[in-house]
């Protein structure tokens, strides 16, 4: 099958930077996309950006301007590259990725969560 191994997160001062990444192995023929949710106490999991394997970007609102995805298809790895963190964005942190696999046909796979806290 498919594994998604990520790493990065931690505890971090409000303003803080951190970075994340997520890398996929296993039975994959081709990556359609990759990316990153959180999920705070009592929410629901939440977009924070997604990368297409064409290379188009998404992101929440919320992490406009602070955040940035990246991927680098060679090594089926994305990345999140988190800036001017607010205890606001203090969240488990998940990368997905929609693969194609060799296998089992197109499945959508997740990593282990990443927490990240954000406090003073």
């Amino acid at each position: 099958q498919v594994q998604l191994v990520g790493s990065g997160g931690g505890l971090v001062q409000p303003g803080g930077s951190l970075r994340l990444s997520c890398a996929a192995s296993g039975s994959i023929a081709s990556i359609y996309g990759m990316g990153w949710y959180r999920q705070s106490p009592g929410k629901q999991r939440e977009l924070v950006a997604l990368v297409t394997s064409g290379s188009t970007t998404i992101y929440a609102d919320s992490v406009k301007g602070r955040f940035t995805a990246s991927s680098d298809s060679a090594k089926n790895t994305v990345y999140l590259e988190m800036n001017s963190l607010k205890p606001e964005d203090t969240a488990v942190y998940y990368c997905s990725a929609d693969v194609q696999t060799t296998i089992v046909g197109r499945r959508y796979y997740w990593g282990q969560g990443l927490q990240v806290t954000v406090s003073s």
